[in-house]
């Protein structure tokens, strides 16, 4: 596609920016440029790709189509969602601070805690929907704020606009963390956010055959910075996988709307069911960041976490699902179920747990886009012997 996407709807985009014709060919898909270096016609002349390390088209067009739908001005793809973290960490250095929210993915809380606070960055873990806890927090130290919003697993939503006012009135930049979303649902830029993260492994790939991260920046100078961190540390994502990627997107507007329909129906069971004790889910009315969400993005998303009492409750529970799949990770087509407990936030200590309210009986669902009858009627059977 040739010219400016930006007047464009997110579909089209999402088919056609960063991925014009191949010059060669007329493809319309990005090729896989699977090479590890590029011929230079003579000394100190070549055509713009030098190590694949440093440039591979295949992943240059992955990146500038995240951009696009995010709105940033420049994308980086790396080996994993914390490959991606890892690098937008380097903006803090020795003796600075960072302000995160309490309730984030098991690896990233194993990330700060465990390893960069050996380097000597330090860490404040706040409640971050309430924003008075985050204006609390600042330091002149602090460096970042970082936020996961609805947040893993508890689904709680941060107000976006309010925390980047926060962490810029103090000097600070406002990193989020976009996975459960996708950009299709919501855009943290356009709430002045200054960075967005990915693990592209979920919605954006969608299919569970590729991992993957994606950081994206607002500005020029973080976007060099993070180009030269990416050419330094190599955790680049391989240009198979970006392929993987960008072929994921292209159907992320189709494949969103009907993760979300069959979610708002999977979560109205859950809230009928008398087995289960509570259910998190940002589309009901009743969830206490309902409002927030539906103005700082256009949908729910497909993330749910509900409760069933006792972990012998959810053990029972998720030994008799016959469709939805016990497993890691989330965001794929198929519907993904796991106890976060003992999976996705094992490595979070149980007694942060018991406080962040990650309960023994508590499930998570990423709800796939199978047909929705067969859904409900395998967590009724399932429910119905818990």
């Amino acid at each position: 596609m040739k010219g400016d996407t930006k007047n464009l709807g997110f579909s089209t985009r999402a088919i056609h920016a960063g991925q014009a014709p191949d010059p060669t060919t007329g493809s319309v898909t990005v090729p896989i440029y699977q090479t590890s270096t590029y011929i230079h016609e003579e000394l100190g002349v070549h055509k713009g790709y030098e190590y694949a390390r440093v440039q591979n088209p295949t992943r240059e067009a992955l990146q500038d189509n995240i951009a696009d739908l995010e709105g940033g001005i420049a994308g980086h793809a790396f080996a994993s969602g914390m490959s991606a973290i890892a690098t937008l960490l380097t903006t803090v250095k020795t003796g600075e601070h960072v302000v995160c929210s309490q309730n984030v993915y098991g690896g990233t809380y194993r990330f700060f805690h465990h390893i960069l606070e050996r380097y000597g960055l330090s860490f404040s873990w706040v409640n971050s929907p309430d924003l008075g806890e985050i204006e609390r927090a600042m330091t002149p130290k602090t460096r970042l704020v970082y936020i996961e919003t609805p947040t893993n697993p508890m689904i709680e939503v941060t107000d976006i606009a309010g925390a980047a006012r926060i962490a810029h009135s103090h000097g600070a930049k406002l990193a989020v963390d976009n996975t459960f979303m996708s950009p299709y649902f919501q855009r943290p830029l356009e709430h002045d956010a200054d960075f967005v993260i990915h693990s592209t492994t979920k919605f954006l790939n969608g299919h569970s055959d590729s991992i993957g991260g994606a950081l994206v920046a607002k500005s020029a100078d973080d976007a060099e910075w993070f180009s030269f961190v990416q050419k330094s540390e190599g955790a680049i994502l391989s240009p198979f996988d970006s392929f993987l990627v960008l072929r994921g997107i292209k159907t992320l507007g189709v494949r969103m709307d009907r993760h979300e329909i069959n979610a708002r129906a999977v979560a109205d069971l859950l809230k009928r069911h008398p087995k289960v004790r509570s259910v998190l889910y940002p589309g009901l009315a009743d969830h206490p960041g309902h409002d927030l969400q539906k103005r700082q993005a256009s949908g729910f998303g497909a993330l749910i976490a509900f409760d069933l009492g006792s972990e012998d409750a959810a053990r029972s529970f998720l030994n008799r699902l016959q469709v939805l799949s016990l497993a890691e990770s989330l965001g794929g087509v198929e519907t993904l179920i796991s106890h976060p407990a003992s999976m996705t936030h094992a490595s979070v200590p149980v007694e942060r747990q018991a406080k962040l309210g990650i309960t023994r009986g508590m499930i998570r669902v990423s709800v796939g886009i199978e047909d929705l009858n067969d859904l409900l009627a395998d967590l009724d059977r399932a429910l119905s012997v818990a």
